[in-house]
This record gives structure tokens, sequence and C-alpha cells, in this order.
């Protein structure tokens, strides 16, 4: 058993942890931090998409022995003061999702393309998104939303038709 000390969503947690447990199932299964999911376990889905030192990772291929020391930061810890991220509402003003199991990881990412890139297109939306799988939604409203996160739109977007991609 290995002590760490990771500071998460702005607490300090102090634990001992088996050497070889993914971030992601201490996330989960020892703090509780459910809304990062777990999805593929290999790094090609990136639904458990977290921000580990300021960097976007995916914490099924980081160790939680790694980010001993370390500052995390989930989809949880986004809202503040009950307030939602800008990601986290613009991802529900504009439909963003479906079934939601990819969310966290896709805003968690959005949110590291914008903090490199305030201002991005949406074909550099597209590639920043790229590692991070959606199998219900066409990404068409995914983008979108994080295009209007980037503008800083407060407005709604119109309401998804048939004739939408993938009707999201």
């Amino acid at each position: 058993m290995n002590r760490i000390s990771v500071h998460v969503d702005g607490t300090t947690y102090e634990d001992e942890v088996e050497p070889r447990l993914l971030l992601v199932h201490y996330l989960r299964d020892r703090l509780g931090l459910t809304a990062t999911s777990s999805g593929c376990d290999t790094g090609n889905c990136g639904a458990c998409t977290v921000d580990l030192d300021g960097a976007s990772v995916k914490s099924c291929s980081v160790l939680a022995v790694q980010a001993d020391g370390g500052e995390v930061t989930t989809v949880q810890g986004l809202a503040r003061d009950g307030e939602w991220h800008p990601l986290q509402r613009s991802f529900h003003e504009h439909h963003a999702l479906q079934c939601g199991y990819c969310t966290p990881g896709m805003i968690m990412a959005a949110r590291d393309l914008l903090r490199h890139n305030p201002e991005p297109g949406p074909e550099e939306v597209r590639r920043a998104l790229k590692g991070n799988l959606c199998r219900c939604t066409g990404y068409q409203n995914i983008v979108k939303a994080v295009l209007a996160a980037a503008a800083g739109q407060k407005a709604p977007a119109e309401p998804a038709t048939r004739g939408d991609e993938a009707c999201t």
C-alpha cells in the first residue's frame, strides 16, 4: 500500500492505496465522485477525462499514486456556489448530450481546449475532442455547445429538429 495526498475538487484527501489502483477508480470508488465515468479502462473513449495539475488526462491511464501531491479537478468540481460552469450550462442549453455517459469527459476536454485556445473554430473543437467518443449524438450539438461557451453565449439554442444531425 502507498500513502497518497491528493487535492480533489477543493478538498485534500489522504489515503492508503494499492500501487496499481487507477485514478478513475480512486475517484469513483473511494471518493464517490461518480460523475467521472469509467468507460473503457484503456484510454480510448475519454469518458474519464479529468484535470491533473492543470492538464487534461484520461484518469483510466493514470495511477492514483501518480496523482500524489497533485491537484485533480473533476466535472463535479467545476460548479461554484451552486452555479454550473459555463460549459456545463452550454451543454445543457444546446442539447449536447443524449445518454450523458460521455458528457463529463467531453466537458473536461473542452475546458482544456478553451484554457489553451479561448476562441476556437469548429474544426479546432472537433480536433480537441477527437479522443472522446460519443455513441449517441452526431457531435454537432457538442461542437455548438463548446463554441457557444467560448463566445460567452448565454441564450439557449433553438431546439433540435428531426433534420439535425443524429436528432441531438
